[in-house]
């Protein structure tokens, strides 16, 4: 009894790229772009299920595998909804349901775009399976990198690398900062769909030359797995920066909001003078022996909504705490301008028996848009209608260095930490402890402990202790390898001192800057271009597919 072989490919004749499993059904890439989502979202804080942050990029690119770059899209925008729609859910506390669903829309359109990559190149991984790690650590870096820039600056909430708090690829940050934290997570879920994808082949047996007990498909599915487990496991062999030698004690005054009977202006003195008089109360103990004299003090953003280089009673308040206390003071505040609605958002250095040196002032250089300043204000006016309660927020130009005797600070302001440069900047212009003020008063914790987040991976990408101080919580310590110390609860008033090691060496990632970065964006759209010729290929060969079923008939 003969076997029928099948005829072999006339010479010339164009050659389909090996095929992977067929697409899944519809109602399959939908199932899983909602788990890919839910995912994402749990891998956040307050969750903190970090491990699912790569098995969620395994799900979104096997819901866009070989799908149409529409559905693609789709896709991907449906797990972004998934993901942003109750991450930024604090959003509308301030600023209503209207914004926030807008934002969430623009930010899930990120990865639409992503989603839409993925199927772009799903004849590449399906001819190189083990391009799929690279294909994913790429397109994630760089569908960041657009985001964290576009438009209006961006807004890089929601980064891979934010979810790896507890996670070994923290450490990677010391290396290449936030985008490495990111590709090496991305990486592995591509290590994971074609470790997925390589167990399916095998057992249709549709890989070409590959039956159910060739070995070589359980050494290629062998490989991916090995790839998974180096890729999560193996950064936390990577040393964290060394810790400088001097420490400071350094005190943080979470002075708490009342919330409760109050009006605007009374308020803002309100908050103003619980700061001052938690740090009167500190004074006391040092004095009766009960807690180490501070080097420095830091007060939260918006700790004095008063300006008080215009205000006389505001400024008596601070000076009557920096002497107090007997050290400088950085107070968060908010300066007015010379024009009617220009404002500024400050860090200014108190000095006891002195006052402010203005010498060493930082001023936000970015504001968040639609919220500290308002583009396209006549536009924003048909969306809420508290745009024009929105005052003008002028942007500072300099990075926040600000030197004092006990040490250099990097201070940056609220979400200004999400941004990698202008961290840096602070770094690279001699800063050594890293600051975060911040006020979360009109958010929820949620939000605070995201922003923790990027506190801890910032001390391990700089090698520099860290801290963040709000108004109402949570406040906390970070050391460079990426513990929290000393943390606060949410709406209670707190006062933390903490010996923080000074200084140290540059990393890796503080030298190289963007370069990692821009690196992989470059190198994926290489690949994006290289997918061209492959997709003409495929779709030559579905034509003539489809020729051939035509002439069966």
């Amino acid at each position: 009894m003969s076997t029928l072989q099948p005829a072999p490919a006339p010479a010339g004749a164009v050659t389909a790229p090996p095929r992977g499993p067929r697409p899944l059904p519809r109602w399959a890439s939908v199932v899983l772009a909602l788990a890919a989502g839910a995912g994402l979202l749990l891998s956040f804080p307050p969750y903190d299920l970090w491990w699912l942050a790569p098995v969620s990029v395994a799900l979104l690119a096997a819901a866009a595998h070989r799908r149409r770059l529409r559905a693609g899209f789709g896709v991907g925008m449906l797990a972004g909804l998934v993901l942003f729609v109750p991450l930024l859910d604090w959003t509308h506390i301030a600023a209503g349901w209207l914004p926030w669903m807008l934002l969430s829309l623009a930010q899930a359109g990120y990865l639409g775009l992503l989603g839409l990559a993925t199927a772009w190149l799903s004849p590449l991984v399906d001819r190189f399976r083990a391009a799929w790690p690279w294909v994913a650590g790429l397109l994630w870096v760089t569908q960041e990198a657009l985001r964290d820039r576009a438009p209006f600056g961006g807004f890089p909430w929601g980064r891979l690398a934010f979810a790896a708090q507890d996670a070994p690829a923290l450490r990677l940050a010391v290396l290449g900062g936030a985008p490495l934290v990111t590709f090496a997570l991305a990486a592995a879920g591509g290590a994971l769909v074609a470790l997925a994808w390589q167990a399916v082949s095998s057992w249709r047996g549709r890989t070409p030359a590959v039956g159910d007990r060739d070995p070589r498909a359980w050494l290629g599915a062998a490989g991916f797995a090995v790839a998974a487990a180096a890729l999560l496991a193996g950064p936390a062999f990577v040393p964290t920066a060394a810790p400088a030698s001097q420490t400071r004690t350094v005190a943080i005054v979470q002075g708490n909001v009342p919330r409760l009977g109050l009006d605007f202006n009374a308020q803002r003195a309100a908050v103003l003078l619980n700061h001052v008089r938690a740090t009167e109360r500190l004074a006391a103990e040092v004095r009766a022996g009960g807690k180490p004299q501070p080097a420095l003090v830091i007060w939260p953003e918006n700790s004095s909504d008063i300006d008080p280089l215009r205000d006389q009673d505001a400024a008596q308040k601070i000076a009557g705490a920096a002497n107090a206390i007997g050290v400088p003071i950085l107070v968060g505040t908010v300066l007015r301008g010379d024009v009617p609605g220009e404002i500024r958002n400050a860090g200014v250095l108190w000095m006891p028996v002195t006052g402010p040196d203005l010498a060493q002032l930082y001023v936000k250089r970015h504001p968040v848009p639609f919220a500290e300043y308002m583009p396209m204000r006549p536009i924003a006016r048909l969306v809420s209608t508290k745009v024009d309660l929105v005052q003008n927020m002028l942007a500072g130009s300099t990075p926040g260095v600000i030197r004092t005797e006990a040490a250099t600070i990097g201070d940056v302001i609220c979400f200004e930490v999400a941004y990698d440069g202008i961290v840096r900047d602070t770094v690279t212009g001699g800063a050594q402890i890293l600051a975060v003020q911040t006020n979360n008063a009109t958010f929820n914790e949620a939000e605070a402990r995201q922003q923790l987040a990027m506190v801890r991976l910032r001390a391990v990408e700089h090698g520099r202790e860290a801290l963040m101080v709000s108004t109402v919580g949570v406040s906390a310590f970070a050391g460079p390898d990426g513990r929290v110390h000393a943390s606060t609860g949410f709406n209670v008033d707190a006062v933390v001192l903490r010996d923080m090691r000074v200084g140290g060496p540059r990393t890796l990632a503080t030298r190289l800057g963007q370069w990692p970065e821009l690196a992989l964006v470059a190198l994926t759209l290489l690949v994006l271009a290289g997918a061209v010729p492959l997709r003409r290929r495929r779709r030559n060969s579905d034509m003539i597919d489809a020729q051939g079923k035509t002439e069966e008939r």
